[in-house]
């Protein structure tokens, strides 16, 4: 007969063998990300607005490399499926207009100012053509519906591009495909305290994308995780015993700036006032 103590030894292990199971990463490409120099990553370019440089620019995308940065950005498909750089899911902000992205095309986009400078929203390919693999990329794939067919265009794009690069989501389907379709791309788990915000997701999906109990589909080969909400146990654990690297955004200090060089293995930056 089973006591209680043998029953809850048994639970016990089963659960944390499923939880394991859920969060363990793909551990074979580690050196590849370790490898990748440098290790900060200019949040959406080198911006600073107050000298008219918007975010997700190409004056932004030029000024990190002069600095020697590699460069985080975002990716959207338009309605014609023509990969652009941009953040938002909505133009209000950027554009000061109303609209979806994914409801577009790009010829209804191209003429749209960024933050009331003269700048345009570029396309991927020709942010790619500017780069030509002087700094790494860190690839941000927005994802708001069920359709991926923004990793077909951006596997299609990226099949022939020369230089390093990683690619990385919330959306963990998005992961999946690049793990099934194309799994020698370095791809990251994106994750924040998402059951603290009022999104239209899901509080469930939130809070196992949250937790990373999603990683069993993408089985990312880092995440990237925001700094202010760790430490995190999921994360914890996956740094020190699934030895993953961790990706740390968005650092605005030079105090948080110190702690994301001296405690993870990616540095994901904002320009404020001078340079660090």
């Amino acid at each position: 007969m089973i006591t209680s103590t043998v029953f809850f030894i048994i639970a016990l292990t089963l659960i944390t063998l499923c939880y394991l199971f859920m969060v363990s990463p793909r551990r074979t490409e580690k050196k590849r990300i370790l490898d990748i120099s440098p290790s900060m990553f200019a949040h959406r370019g080198y911006h600073d607005i107050a000298h008219q440089v918007p975010e997700n620019s190409m004056t932004a995308f030029h000024a990190a490399i002069r600095q020697g940065y590699g460069i985080e950005l975002d990716l959207h498909l338009t309605r014609d499926g023509r990969l652009i750089v941009f953040h938002d899911d909505t133009l209000e902000r950027l554009c000061g207009c109303p609209g979806r992205v994914e409801d577009l095309t790009y010829d209804e986009l191209r003429s749209l100012c960024l933050l009331g400078t003269d700048e345009r929203i570029p396309l991927f390919q020709d942010v790619l053509a500017a780069v030509n693999g002087r700094v790494p990329l860190l690839i941000e794939l927005k994802i708001p519906t069920s359709s991926l067919k923004i990793c077909e265009e951006t596997y299609r794009i990226l099949r022939n591009y020369p230089g390093n690069y990683m690619i990385q989501s919330f959306n963990t389907m998005g992961l999946r495909w690049f793990r099934l379709n194309a799994p020698y791309i370095l791809r990251g788990q994106l994750a924040e305290h998402l059951t603290a915000r009022n999104l239209r997701e899901a509080w469930l999906l939130r809070f196992i994308v949250q937790n990373l109990f999603c990683n069993f589909l993408g089985r990312p080969d880092f995440i990237s995780y925001r700094m202010s909400d760790l430490p995190h146990l999921s994360v914890f654990l996956l740094k020190y015993i699934f030895r993953v690297p961790i990706a740390v955004w968005t650092l605005t200090t030079n105090e948080e700036l110190k702690r994301g060089i001296s405690g993870y293995h990616i540095q994901i930056f904002e320009k404020h006032g001078e340079n660090y």
